[in-house]
């Protein structure tokens, strides 16, 4: 029997995945993004299949913790860092590693006591301007932290790139070439690049590259066929099954507020699945659906349970059949565009409702 809305993850698509970004970065180390339940798959599912990594990427402490407890002894940096003494003591107990971004963490290195220095990753805003240091306060802050006893040397540089998913933007070129330039005469190692940076930019490899979205088969230029092209593997389909299959005359209206008109004497089927489960609420009428392989159009608005679907040209739809959602044939990229949003949000938007299947 066909499940109602359930995630299919395919540790064999993480592990092809993470052998492609390998190749294509075969003179740096990957430290795989695994922030925010790794987009949706699954935090600790995620990194027991990538276990060929070098080391891990999350977003806040518990993220970290939780793979620590969970047997994970790869290095696990942090990303946004600490906000106290006792947040960087819970830290070094799990040996993770906070991402240092602001004078208040320099002051908090500067002014606690530890049994053993810690280990950190200096971040300088080369042009997000959203955390780290800018070129004016780097340097000194650089020689601060090279003077503070709580700090293991050598530690690694790091910065993020705003515009690396659009490949014709000037914008990442000049950030490459700003963090290039505070790393004048600085001997450590580096990391520049996101899933964009790796698959469009070569010029940001450095020692350390930190791919998030490629590693899960998604492409971070928006396209799928730019993911096909580079033989990377969608890691999870979202699926349900056909509950209901009724017929409707010319002028029906369906759904709340009646938006989607019947044109037509229609065959409607209905899904188990709906914004209570992630799937977008937005999502237009039209957005299209997998049932047996063939595509058909939503058909009305999302409700929180059910989607409607016009199955008029899917003749063989009956109650029970297989609904994809995204994946199988269905790119999540193209579900993000008639959505209006991108797949990083329906990825990670799928709900603990959901039931989640491993293969």
């Amino acid at each position: 029997m066909v499940m109602a809305a359930h995630a299919v993850v395919d540790r064999t698509a993480l592990q092809h995945n993470l052998k492609v970004v390998r190749a294509i970065t075969p003179h740096s180390k990957i430290m795989a993004v695994v922030k925010a339940n790794a987009y949706g798959h699954g935090l600790v599912r995620v990194a027991k299949a990538m276990a060929q990594a070098d080391a891990f990427a999350v977003a806040r402490a518990d993220e970290g913790v939780t793979l620590r407890k969970a047997g994970v002894s790869q290095r696990i940096a942090v990303l946004q860092g600490f906000v106290s003494g006792e947040e960087l003591r819970l830290l070094m107990h799990y040996q993770l590693e906070p991402v240092v971004h602001s004078l208040h963490q320099v002051e908090c290195l500067e002014q606690i006591r530890l049994s053993e220095p810690v280990t950190i990753w200096l971040k300088l805003d080369s042009g997000m301007h959203r955390l780290g240091f800018d070129r004016e306060t780097f340097s000194p802050v650089l020689a601060r932290l090279r003077h503070c006893s709580a700090v293991r040397k050598p530690f690694a540089l790091m910065t993020h790139l705003a515009n690396a998913d659009v490949l014709d933007d000037p914008v990442t070129e000049q950030q490459t070439g700003f963090f290039r330039i505070a790393m004048d005469g600085v001997q450590a190692e580096r990391s520049i690049a996101n899933s964009a940076g790796v698959l469009g930019w070569k010029n940001t490899q450095a020692e350390w590259v930190r791919p998030g979205l490629a590693l899960y088969g998604i492409s971070p230029f928006g396209a799928s066929d730019s993911i096909t092209s580079m033989d990377l593997r969608p890691a999870m389909a979202l699926r349900t099954r056909l509950i209901a299959v009724k017929l409707l005359e010319t002028g029906a209206a369906v759904g709340y507020g009646g938006d989607w008109v019947c044109r037509r004497p229609t065959r409607l089927g209905v899904a188990a699945i709906g914004y209570g489960d992630g799937y977008p609420r937005h999502a237009p009428s039209g957005t299209p659906v997998l049932i047996n392989g063939h595509r058909a159009p939503l058909a009305g608005r999302v409700s929180m349970d059910m989607i409607s679907v016009d199955v008029t040209d899917c003749p063989r739809a009956e109650v029970g059949d297989p609904v994809t959602l995204w994946g199988d044939g269905l790119p999540v990229e193209e579900v993000a565009r008639f959505a209006q949003t991108i797949p990083y949000e329906l990825l990670c938007g799928v709900t603990q409702r959901v039931r989640f299947v491993e293969i």
